[in-house]
């Protein structure tokens, strides 16, 4: 038994290296505020989207871009990855592009602090100009924001925009893909005819989960203080949703042009353990400008169940199979899910040796 003063000094100090050692696994991250130099570049970045957009759908004219693609009259689906480490499960993703050249474009938004490498293939000359990550801040927002502004700019025939992470996989084939996001029909939407230009003026729905009824609802909104979100956003209209999303045009341009909203979702937390302003900045925001447009749900699926830290299920190779892949497809809607996260790096070749016979056969 420790009883003399001088033996308790000496276990204090030598918990010390070990409570650094663990912090980080224990203790949810400090929240680094945004340089006010990434504030102003988005905010140009921003300005010139939306702009470029207004005068396009003003004038009914096709856009002059500075495109990273081919440019063509077909409506094309925007994937916009968001990663701060190699892209593990590049070489699936290049099987499912595969054929389809002229229905897609790739943007990839990589942390520059982190070391990622540049896949050759469909991911060549993909990565945006990017700026800092780091998971449950604002930082995240900023950076969907920016591969939604790039995608906008780039490519007028970009109809939806899909955010998926490195951790993503897909769980059919891109004609699938395609045909489940061009295929319902028109909604209505509380959005103008003049809100979006042309080529892309199809009232469909955005697939983005948005949810009322979260137990952690109150928590979260007071995260920052208890009065710090009003009066732009009163807790009745305060909502929570998954960060992987899909959206249409009209709402990526009503995300990119937001400023009344963003200046209290990037305030800095006092309770960092419930403030998660990624998966509260963009349901709250659509839910706000436009419910109806939204589907209220996402494609991308997610097993929360026995999650630790805020981190879902994370599957490993033992555990990829089809029967796996055709229970990742059901879900509670009328539409199949579309990808799926989170897998480790070394599901890629179980992934490989089924993406013919399982993945992409539908």
């Amino acid at each position: 038994m420790v009883s003399s003063p001088f033996a308790i000094s000496s276990v204090l100090l030598l918990s010390i290296p070990v409570l650094f050692l663990l912090a980080p696994r224990i203790l949810p991250p400090r929240q680094i505020p945004i340089p006010l130099s990434d504030e102003v570049d988005d905010l140009a970045l921003f300005r010139r989207a939306a702009a470029l957009d207004s005068a396009h759908s003003a004038s009914n004219l096709p856009s002059s871009f500075t495109h990273l693609g081919a440019t063509n009259p077909k409506l094309k689906i925007a994937f916009l990855f968001l990663t701060n480490s190699d892209l593990h499960f590049a070489p699936l993703w290049e099987q499912f592009f595969r054929g389809n050249e002229d229905l897609y474009n790739i943007y990839v938004h990589a942390d520059p602090t982190v070391q990622v490498a540049h896949p050759a293939g469909v991911f060549e000359d993909r990565f945006i100009a990017a700026k800092k990550t780091q998971r449950a801040s604002p930082m995240l927002i900023s950076a969907a924001r920016r591969l939604l502004a790039t995608a906008l700019l780039d490519d007028p025939y970009n109809a939806f925009f899909a955010i998926l992470s490195q951790h993503c996989v897909p769980l059919h084939s891109f004609r699938f893909v395609h045909h489940a996001l061009f295929a319902p029909p028109r909604v209505k939407s509380a959005l103008s005819v003049e809100s979006t230009r042309l080529p892309v003026r199809l009232r469909y729905s955005s697939f983005i989960e948005i949810l009322s009824n979260s137990s952690s609802l109150w928590k979260r909104y007071t995260a920052r203080g208890r009065y710090a979100m009003l009066p732009e956003v009163p807790f009745s209209k305060f909502r929570v949703g998954s960060q992987f999303f899909v959206l249409t045009r009209r709402h990526a341009l009503v995300v990119v042009k937001d400023r009344q909203l963003w200046k209290k979702f990037k305030l800095p937390c006092l309770r960092s353990d419930s403030c998660y302003p990624e998966e509260h900045y963009f349901p709250t925001l659509l839910s706000m400008t436009d419910p109806n447009g939204c589907t209220h749900y996402t494609l991308t699926r997610v097993n929360w169940t026995g999650s630790t830290h805020g981190h879902p299920h994370t599957y490993r190779s033992a555990e990829i199979s089809a029967e796996l892949i055709y229970r990742l497809r059901q879900s509670n809607s009328n539409y199949s899910y579309l990808f799926a996260r989170k897998f480790t790096p070394d599901c890629l070749q179980p992934l490989m040796n089924i993406a013919g016979t399982v993945i992409f056969r539908d």
